[in-house]
């Protein structure tokens, strides 16, 4: 059975730095599309950052474009959270989606529906 674990979130003040991990077992990561989702209180879930399987390539959300890097390697995904802001306070979460995909696009990875396995989430808190 596999399944996802997050870690890394904590409180920290604005301007600082967090950085997340997720890390998968029972199954390969690297043959997954991963994705981060946040979840702020009384808010949607929404996607922050995503690679693709197919080629690695990074995407972000405008919202954290610049401030937030993605990276991966086999079975682990980290976000790299710079620059910290009170409004990215939120329940962090990783994802994984095993296909098959479409031709790539935005709406496609940032769709929560669209992914097989979900870490617990990990809370992050950004003081101001």
């Amino acid at each position: 059975q596999g399944q996802l674990v997050e870690s890394g979130g904590g409180l920290v003040q604005s301007g600082g730095s967090l950085r997340l991990s997720c890390a998968a077992s029972g199954f390969t990561l690297d043959f997954y599309a991963v994705a981060w989702f946040r979840q702020a209180p009384g808010k949607e879930r929404e996607a922050v950052s995503w690679i693709p399987s197919t080629d690695g390539s990074s995407h972000y959300a405008d919202s954290v474009k610049g401030r937030f890097t993605i990276t991966r390697n086999k079975n682990t995904a980290y976000l790299q959270m710079n620059s910290l802001k009170p409004q990215d306070t939120a329940v962090y979460y990783c994802a994984a989606d095993g296909g098959p995909w479409p031709p790539y696009s935005d709406s496609y990875y940032a769709a929560e529906k669209n992914y097989d396995w979900w870490g617990q989430g990990t809370q992050v808190t950004v003081s101001s």
